[in-house]
């Protein structure tokens, strides 16, 4: 009987961000109220309140959960390039695709999620700062030996790739008419040119 009760406690959860991922997309987290998610999620208030204790609360929420796992795709595809170059390229590319495959998160991460409160940013700049991480990483272990990295410090690298891809795919998501794969090519030969 727990077990049950557990599944429908993850199923109200998974309902509730599901509809708050469309809303917070589609209609903005301004403009999106409790009652519009509870109402699209087909459950109460209170349920609701057993996840978390606000609006803001939950789209911090989510963009830990969400966009930690957008983060840890990046850091996988992108293991499996064949040098740092590589590595890198993958890591852009999959990011801009990840988030053009998921526009909502995308949107949630990029867009809706920017100044909403203190809680929010800080969670926005740790899984923009993962990113930057993965990045910073690569140029410190191999920089030293690429006459491309050689003079440039690895973390103000790792945030300029990160800043540059946040705005160029956040640019993407309000004119879908950009060419993703130019966008992404002309990306990674800033910040990872083929040799």
């Amino acid at each position: 009987m727990a077990g049950n009760r557990e599944e429908r406690r993850g199923a109200r959860k998974q309902r509730l961000v599901e509809a708050a991922m469309e809303l917070f997309a589609r209609d903005g987290f301004n403009e999106t109220s409790v009652d519009d998610i509870v109402a699209a999620a087909r459950t109460s208030k209170s349920a609701f309140y057993e996840f978390w204790t606000s609006k803001e609360d939950c789209v911090r929420d989510l963009l830990e959960e969400q966009g930690g796992g957008l983060i840890a795709e990046v850091f996988e595809f992108s293991a499996e390039g064949a040098d740092h170059r590589a590595r890198l390229r993958r890591g852009i590319a999959h990011f801009v695709r990840y988030c053009m495959a998921r526009a909502q998160l995308a949107r949630l991460l990029l867009v809706e999620s920017v100044g909403v409160n203190l809680a929010v940013e800080e969670a926005r700049h740790r899984v923009l700062g993962r990113f930057a991480h993965i990045v910073e990483a690569e140029v410190r272990a191999h920089g030293a030996a690429d006459p491309f990295y050689r003079d440039i410090d690895p973390e103000v690298f790792g945030r300029a790739v990160v800043g540059a891809v946040y705005e160029a795919t956040s640019h993407f998501l309000v004119d879908p008419d950009v060419d993703l794969e130019a966008l992404i090519r002309g990306l990674c030969a800033i910040f990872a040119p083929e040799t």
